[in-house]
């Protein structure tokens, strides 16, 4: 219970001091030319959650997933939500609030960062919500902050967090069919033959 309230409090804490950036002083955007553009925190902070979740089970803390189907089904996860959210951001070609380029839509660190909340909430959401609220708190402020950036329309950082949990969410049924865990059906192959077996 200790680690618990110490995990929680670590994760509110780096919420809590995530510096301001008012929506209403948005920064200008770059100079042309200039190539300066300000990503924040929300560069490093997008991999909290997932990072919180492989620091957790490796401090012992039992979550719903062994090492095998945790690693798996996070790959799975983060490929199926990434390579969706690349694909648009490739395809739909819209421009940035800030006119810095056309890769606007959906908003990748939001897709990162919900992803990691959303394998959080399921690995350890069971145990204490807390967990959930400290990872769904970060992916939020991640993608306020892509707003408040200029980085980002609403619309995009929205899109982007429901790229990352559903991406989450056909990532574990993927993974969970590749690694037989969490299967109603488990195929064995022996020298001579093949077994299905399907749990009721």
């Amino acid at each position: 219970m200790r680690t618990h309230l110490i995990a929680t409090f670590a994760t509110l804490l780096l919420i809590l001091s995530m510096p301001a950036t008012p929506c209403a002083g948005r920064p200008s955007p770059p100079s042309e030319g200039s190539g300066e553009v300000s990503n924040g925190v929300g560069g490093v902070v997008r991999f909290v959650p997932i990072a919180s979740v492989f620091a957790l089970k490796a401090c012992g803390v039992e979550g719903a997933s062994s090492w095998k189907r945790l690693v798996v089904n996070s790959a799975a996860s983060y490929v199926l939500a990434a390579g969706t959210t690349w694909a648009l951001k490739h395809s739909i070609h819209e421009r940035r609030h800030d006119g810095t380029d056309n890769h606007s839509f959906p908003s990748g660190h939001a897709t990162i960062a919900f992803a990691g909340a959303h394998i959080l909430n399921k690995e350890y959401g069971r145990r204490s919500v807390w967990y959930s609220v400290a990872g769904y708190g970060v992916a939020t402020a991640v993608a306020v902050e892509r707003v408040c950036l200029d980085r980002h329309h609403w619309y995009d950082v929205a899109a982007g967090a429901a790229i990352g949990i559903l991406g989450t969410e056909a990532g574990y049924w993927l993974g969970d069919k590749l690694t037989g865990e969490h299967s109603r059906y488990s195929v064995a192959v022996g020298p001579q033959s093949v077994s299905l077996a399907i749990v009721f």
